[in-house]
């Protein structure tokens, strides 16, 4: 499995799940952000792609099994709350692996460079929301915990090696950003006056079970959705 493969995929699914907030989201400013956000998602996913192949074969007509996403990314959005709990968890590690990756010297290097900033304004948008859910009504508060608690398990496997991360131009170990994330997201957990979960960051059989294209029900469900127009329409041109 390349890390092209990997990242793209995150990227991918992700976009996807942000866009279906289109037409739902609580106020029309954050709607036009979810969907600002989701595109900057689908741009890299593009790119990471085409390293590896056609970008539209491999979004559109591979089978579940040959996804190499995290299965943080696929998990439904939920509430509001619980969607900017995904965000948080994810756009701190996806920023954290950017700017690595941006001061190196590998594949990534440039497609890090140009998007670490769109990254950046990923994070500081889940964080504010954090604090603001967090911080703020009684009902916004357990939501935001519930969001973070319901998530949690997902997160450990952001930090499994990648193939083609470790190399001496890259020189990037997912390992070694787990404490430098822990810190930056039990920071920002404090500060919205809620608790970090306290169970464990992965289940037994969900520890790297996504980059192994092990996926959970949702994500079934989510790609027929995805696949659906292509498919129906083989070779078809817009």
């Amino acid at each position: 499995m390349s890390a092209a493969l990997a990242l793209g995929d995150d990227a991918l699914v992700l976009s996807h799940r942000l866009g279906e907030w289109a037409g739902h989201a609580p106020v029309l400013e954050e709607e036009v952000a979810l969907a600002n956000i989701a595109l900057d998602l689908l741009g890299q996913a593009r790119v990471l792609l085409s390293l590896v192949g056609d970008e539209d074969e491999l979004a559109y007509l591979r089978e579940e099994r040959a996804f190499r996403n995290l299965q943080l990314v696929e998990q439904p959005n939920g509430d509001f709350a619980h969607t900017i709990a995904r965000q948080l968890y994810f756009s701190v590690y996806q920023h954290l692996l950017y700017e690595r990756l941006a001061a190196g010297e590998g594949e990534f290097a440039g497609l890090a460079a140009k998007a670490v900033k769109e990254v950046a304004y990923h994070r500081d948008h889940a964080e504010m929301w954090v604090l603001r859910l967090g911080d703020g009504t009684e009902e916004s508060h357990d939501r935001m915990q519930g969001g973070l608690d319901a998530l949690w398990r997902f997160t450990g496997e952001m930090f499994q090696p990648l193939e083609g991360l470790d190399s001496p131009e890259s020189g990037v170990d997912p390992r070694a950003l787990e404490s430098t994330w822990l810190a930056a997201v039990t920071d920002v957990v404090e500060r919205a006056t809620l608790t970090l979960p306290a169970g464990p960051r992965s289940g037994g059989w969900a520890a790297g079970a996504g980059r192994q294209g092990l996926h959970t029900e949702p994500f079934g469900r989510m790609l027929a959705e995805m696949q659906h127009l292509h498919r129906s329409h083989p070779g078809a041109s817009w």
